[in-house]
């Protein structure tokens, strides 16, 4: 992967935060974060406060970042967990990750968007006859359709629907069965639902709440943040955003942004 000019991003600008994506973006999808992303992770934490926000469930951040973070209490405190973009939010307190608030789905709402999931997967012939693992998981505030399972390797997750169009259309399918509820591409393979107007611009929104900071205390990193991308609202609300393409250029962005020689 190439190394990326960083010219006019705002790297000297006073930040009192940076928030990230998490697939593709601090980790290859579902997989455990690198040491090196780590080890600068753990040394922005010196720094500025750190956010997390994906569309992944929260056990998904302990398995591919918390527990491999060279840190103690004092940098767990800096950090803010936002799985399912938002509609759940965590903070470090006594010795425990708690939960601050979570907007989960009634049961009859998880079972109207998990039969309209799988029908219309199967109309478009999206649904996979071998998969990974579960195809639709309930994260709770959260239904996501991983069209290969939720454990599919990532060179087959990246080679399924590299221009997007089959999360295109399956998007546009269930949304016309589900008009009351937000439906977006996720990642590579996944299509996430949600109640409508939840997407990251949202979660971010309820971050400025609960930390008192503004848009411009804050900077985003993220992998998706073309138009259509389930990043992008986090642009279109107006936070300063920096696009990468994998873990490594967001490394090399964090080395950048706390002054350390590029490797």
């Amino acid at each position: 992967m190439p190394a990326v000019d960083f010219v006019g991003v705002p790297i000297n600008r006073q930040f009192s935060l940076l928030a990230f994506d998490l697939d593709d973006t601090l980790a290859v999808s579902k997989s455990q974060i690198d040491d090196r992303m780590a080890e600068l992770l753990a040394r922005l934490l010196d720094v500025v406060d750190v956010c997390v926000i994906s569309g992944g469930q929260f056990s998904q951040f302990q398995n591919q970042v918390l527990r491999h973070l060279p840190v103690g209490d004092r940098h767990r405190a800096r950090l803010h967990l936002m799985p399912t973009c938002g509609t759940r939010y965590y903070r470090w307190e006594k010795d425990e990750w708690r939960l601050v608030y979570a907007e989960d789905f009634s049961d009859a709402e998880k079972a109207e968007i998990i039969q309209v999931l799988t029908q219309s997967a199967k109309e478009l012939d999206l649904w996979a006859d071998d998969p990974w693992g579960e195809i639709i998981e309930d994260r709770g505030s959260q239904i996501t359709f991983s069209a290969l399972g939720q454990q599919a390797p990532p060179s087959s997750k990246y080679a399924w629907d590299p221009d997007g169009s089959k999360r295109r259309r399956l998007c546009a399918h269930v949304a016309e069965r589900l008009p009351g509820l937000e439906v977006r591409s996720g990642g590579s393979t996944s299509v996430d639902i949600t109640r409508k107007g939840v997407d990251k611009a949202y979660g971010i929104g309820r971050l400025l709440e609960a930390t008192g900071l503004g848009i411009d205390d804050v900077l985003f990193v993220g992998d998706r943040l073309d138009e259509g991308g389930n990043d992008y609202p986090v642009k279109a609300m107006g936070v300063e955003c920096v696009a990468v393409e994998g873990w490594e250029q967001t490394a090399e962005f964090v080395e950048s942004f706390l002054g350390i020689e590029a490797r």
